[in-house]
């Protein structure tokens, strides 16, 4: 059941696919090198920089993934993004690793890494970025199918096409136009998502009423749903690991660090972060406040909802108005398009620039490596539709998106920190950091979906996972420095 209307709201979603596709296709004739087609020529501004950030971080699975925790945490699940926000401001004002890494003029943090470490260390840094970034972008289709599914009544059998469908949209301005087309097409989706978000979250709260969502909230959850120390299904060690999480990633992941890397200076990469981190807070806030919705509307009805993910758009479904649903889910197909694109250049930059770097040695022509950067975007589109279609998700959607993360997080911001601040740092410790780093979280992945382990890892839970990731990786790096270092003597 839903309020969503073929000819209303269809038309709505149609003109400003036609528009958003029209202007990242416009801008190709200005690609013309690979710098032009990874790092959009480092010509970007604050403005831009801020607005495409702030687009480029928020896609359908990210907004489920807030969504899921404001319905099950109440308001602590806005956590994460307090711990983001915080992050990306420290980082910005003092320029920590991110002033460093922009004056090196490098496209991927492998990159900066073969400067201290060597060309081994550079090779094995992409295929472990590459490997955590797949992983973890694997379910953002599938979650952009299934609440396309609900909030715009298609039957599920359906999905797959969905899903499909998305990802060719999403594919030809990005492969065609690269970063140049993601910029720009990320500052109409900044406006439309931002437009779209308020509007339903204001009209959800005029209609259940903010006092009547916290009562809710405080009935059903308790005293946790307001603080997540006081929460028994939060607790101290996932607190961490938000904290472990937020950190990294600000100073790691690839489509947060590129727009660093395509500012103008490192000045400007560091405005950039500071502005942009109200919106890293407010792009969890929206979401977690939708979450509550739901949970105020199908716990004061006694509705059970099987799938607690899927709570937020059965709601919108349900409550949201004709027009003002089909706005909405632009809004949302705007933040899906900025997410996933901007993620394609990502892992094709690091897979072009540092993987095949054996291979190519530099040398390639801009037309050849324009050529293979678009070639591998078609092949990546298709491993993430097929693995959507077969991973089973077990928990949460944002503990997986969490310890995906962390299978490159935790190793490259522990070798990123100890390349631009500790001299005694080396290879043999990059390399530990790497294996550490990856074997933990890629285990946990693995014994997850065995049934003989299944019980011993659901006992020891994701959170103690990944913060031990982090400790551990950094443990690795400082003893195999430290083992060079004296066995060199």
């Amino acid at each position: 059941m839903t309020n969503f209307n073929w000819y209303i709201d269809g038309s709505i979603i149609l003109l400003y696919l036609a528009g958003t596709i029209t202007a990242g296709l416009w801008v190709r004739k200005y690609v013309r090198k690979v710098d032009d087609f990874l790092v959009a020529g480092r010509s970007v501004n604050l403005y831009l920089g801020i607005a495409s950030l702030s687009a480029t971080e928020f896609g359908i699975a990210t907004c489920m993934a807030n969504a899921e925790l404001g319905y099950k945490y109440g308001f602590a699940g806005i956590t994460p993004g307090i711990a983001l926000a915080a992050a990306m401001f420290i980082i910005g004002w003092t320029g920590f690793c991110i002033k460093p890494l922009r004056e090196q003029k490098v496209i991927t943090l492998p990159e900066l890494f073969e400067n201290k470490f060597g060309e081994k260390v550079r090779w094995a840094s992409g295929v472990v970025i590459v490997l955590g970034g797949l992983l973890n972008m694997g379910v953002f289709l599938r979650q952009a199918g299934d609440y396309l599914a609900i909030v715009c009544g298609f039957d599920p059998i359906y999905l797959e096409l969905i899903m499909t469908a998305i990802l060719i949209g999403i594919a030809i301005y990005t492969i065609l136009g690269g970063m140049l087309s993601v910029l720009v097409t990320d500052y109409i989706q900044f406006v439309v998502m931002s437009i779209g978000l308020i509007a339903v979250v204001g009209l959800l709260i005029f209609t259940f009423g903010w006092n009547e969502m916290i009562d809710s909230s405080e009935r059903l959850i308790g005293e946790g749903a307001f603080n997540p120390f006081f929460n028994g299904e939060y607790g101290v060690d996932r607190i961490l690991l938000d904290l472990f999480l937020a950190f990294a990633s600000v100073l790691t992941w690839q489509t947060m660090i590129s727009r660093v890397l395509a500012a103008k200076d490192s000045t400007t990469g560091q405005k950039i972060y500071k502005g942009t981190s109200p919106f890293f807070l407010v792009r969890f806030s929206l979401p977690a406040l939708l979450g509550i919705a739901a949970l105020h509307y199908f716990g004061s009805e006694g509705i059970a909802v099987d799938n607690e993910i899927l709570a937020m758009p059965n709601l919108l479904a349900l409550v949201i108005p004709v027009g003002l649903i089909g706005i909405l889910v632009a809004a949302m197909l705007a933040a899906d398009m900025s997410t996933n694109s901007s993620y394609l250049i990502a892992w094709s930059s690091v897979i072009y620039n540092d993987i095949m770097r054996p291979i190519h040695k530099g040398l390639w022509s801009d037309k050849k490596g324009l050529l293979w950067n678009r070639i591998l975007i078609g092949f990546i589109g298709i491993f993430l539709l097929l693995y959507g279609l077969w991973y089973p998700m077990k928990g949460d959607l944002w503990v997986y998106l969490q310890v995906t993360g962390t299978i490159y997080l935790a190793s490259m911001s522990v070798i990123l920190i100890a390349a631009c601040y500790w001299k005694k740092a080396n290879n043999w410790g990059a390399i530990a950091a790497i294996v550490t780093g990856c074997i933990i979280p890629v285990g946990f992945l693995i014994l997850q979906q065995v049934e003989a382990t299944q019980e011993q890892m659901a006992a020891i839970g994701p959170y103690k996972i990944g913060v031990a990731t982090y400790l551990m990786t950094a443990l690795a790096m400082w003893l195999g420095s430290i083992a060079k270092h004296y066995l060199s003597k």
